[in-house]
């Protein structure tokens, strides 16, 4: 066979799971998208309490990864691990089904936070758990469809494993993008239009649907056990160090004297190699199994490539102010589904006569967006960056974060500018005879463009985080290095939430008593927390362009290491 037809196509598990990662998109975009006009219109939160309650949720569902991935690479059997997820996910979904059901039915029309609270908590655990493992478990799949093709030489053989790979993760990330915008915008219309128990219920049963579809294919699947693919476990970077932590502990209690199993753990932490392994993940793989051997020349040059829990710490430290800077990125990158969502509620909204836009639904232009654009990011931008610098990378992935930055500033300028311009419309109407306080007559389409930009951001910043994490970690961080990219969105929802809470105090305790986030929009001042947010942005973004000048990525610490190596 040539490399054209080693690379094309995937076997029918990879393409079944691409499509169960689309509808559980589907089903969270669908519920999450518009999660704040159920809050404030239904369970009659306050704007600021719905953006916080909508903040909190989020942070938590992003954040749960980082606990869950090393458990599940290193003890959960991946098939059952997904499948209790889903079954907690549509657990959730029932849940959140029923409270609009039973608000519906009440003479008082309330809602029982309590059970909402419960039903979102969840929806997060089961979403925490889920995603990881269904993306590594797909990628089980891909290694063993990789690990068959065996007739070509051995260069041929990384070419077509590399396409194959290139050619998963995109189909991936089509699906995703896919179950996205449908749920963002045949969700928001169902919701708004036919009520929110339909609204839940969907969402419901695609995740159901999507359980039965999983379990469907379990004859075809590839399991932790199959050949090529690694059956034992490994130590995860967690426990690495604790392990560490405990060594060193020990060590100053000991004194170096040996008392126990633990102590000897914290030697051989001890005697691992300190340099950067240069090697890609088949070499590591090859460099494990000769470590178990009972070669003693072996041993230590495998142990070399091998992080300590010394290493481990200092490369995650090494990445946190990187990290921290970003975190003003994913504050702006929550207010679609909060505020700007409240801004659309009282915007005109009518295409024709019969027809109203949800509010909700213009988040569909930020993966529309993503969508349209990213062809256009590879095939010119790319091309021109590497004529203009002259070199084979073009931009930089720091450099293209950077650039994601900066768009997501000018995004919350253009705002804070139009929500100046709703708010002088909106006063000047007071003075008219058929002044309407809910709807001002300024099209919703003024929104446009700040949802637009945020997705042409996404490109830069949030594709170039995943890059920059995953390269930036060792072959066995891995995990580690999916989940402080996550990790950025789920503290930075929480920041969020913590800054509105700030904000609403120091805006009622003035003179005025002007409550930033006020219940009735047109005595709300979200332009001023839209141009607090874009101060607080350009700091960060400042702040992050010193950063970049003094770090040093992994690449060109491995450069320095060769050039100082004896020849």
């Amino acid at each position: 066979m040539d490399l054209e037809q080693k690379t094309r196509g995937f076997g029918k598990s990879c393409a079944l799971l691409i499509v169960i990662a689309g509808m559980e998109r589907y089903a969270f975009k669908g519920v999450a998208s518009n999660l704040v006009t159920y809050l404030t219109d239904v369970v009659k939160m306050s704007n600021s309490r719905a953006a916080k309650t909508v903040n909190t949720w989020a942070g938590f569902t992003s954040m749960l990864p980082l606990f869950s991935a090393p458990l599940a690479d290193a003890y959960w059997d991946r098939f059952f691990t997904i499948l209790a997820s889903s079954s907690v996910y549509f657990v959730g979904l029932v849940g959140l089904t029923w409270t609009a059901f039973a608000g519906s039915r009440s003479a008082t029309k309330t809602i029982s936070t309590y059970f909402l609270y419960s039903s979102l908590c969840l929806v997060s655990v089961g979403l925490g758990v889920l995603n990881p493992s269904l993306q590594a478990f797909g990628a089980d799949q891909l290694d063993h469809e990789l690990d068959k093709d065996t007739e070509l030489p051995s260069g041929d053989q990384k070419d077509a494993k590399a396409t194959r790979k290139t050619q998963f993760f995109q189909w991936w990330y089509f699906g995703v993008c896919a179950g996205s915008l449908m749920g963002v915008t045949v969700m928001a219309y169902i919701q708004d239009t036919f009520g929110w128990v339909l609204g839940f219920a969907i969402p419901g049963i695609a995740i159901f649907l999507s359980i039965l579809m999983f379990l469907s294919g379990y004859q075809i699947y590839v399991y932790g056990s199959g050949t090529g693919l690694k059956a034992k476990k490994t130590t995860t970077p967690f426990e690495k160090i604790l392990k560490f932590i405990k060594g060193r502990v020990v060590k100053q209690r000991s004194k170096f004297t040996l008392v126990d199993d633990e102590d000897l753990d914290a030697m051989e932490l001890e005697l691992q190699g300190r340099p950067l392994c240069k090697c890609d993940s088949t070499e590591m793989e090859d460099i494990e199994t000769s470590s178990t051997t009972t070669k003693g020349l072996e041993d230590d040059e495998s142990a070399k490539t091998v992080f300590s829990g010394h290493d481990t710490v200092k490369l995650v430290l090494r990445l946190l102010p990187i990290w921290t800077m970003l975190l003003m990125f994913a504050v702006i990158f929550q207010l679609p589904v909060t505020f700007f969502t409240k801004q659309g509620m009282t915007m005109k909204r009518n295409i024709g006569s019969n027809f109203k836009i949800p509010p909700a639904t213009l988040q569909s232009t930020i993966t529309l967006s993503i969508i349209l654009l990213m062809p256009l990011y590879d095939k010119i931008l790319i091309p021109i960056t590497k004529r203009i610098k002259n070199n084979s990378k073009g931009i930089s992935v720091m450099e293209r974060m950077g650039v994601g930055m900066f768009l997501s500033i000018i995004a919350i300028v253009i705002a804070a500018l139009v929500e100046r311009k709703r708010l002088d419309i909106s006063q000047n109407m007071k003075t008219l005879p058929d002044y309407d306080p809910e709807t001002v007559p300024m099209s919703i389409f003024w929104l446009l463009p700040q949802y637009i930009l945020l997705g042409i951001s996404d490109i830069f910043t949030v594709v170039g985080m995943q890059e920059f994490f995953y390269s930036e970690v060792p072959v066995q961080m891995r995990t580690m290095g999916f989940a402080l990219y996550t990790s950025v969105f789920g503290v930075g929802s929480f920041v969020s939430a913590t800054l509105i809470t700030i904000v609403e105090a120091y805006s009622c305790s003035t003179g005025e008593r002007q409550n930033w986030f006020a219940d009735d929009m047109s005595k709300a001042r979200l332009d001023k927390y839209y141009w607090l947010l874009s101060l607080t942005s350009t700091i960060s973004f400042v702040v992050y362009i010193i950063l970049c000048k003094f770090f040093k990525s992994s690449s060109d610490q491995e450069g320095e290491v060769e050039e100082k190596a004896p020849k």
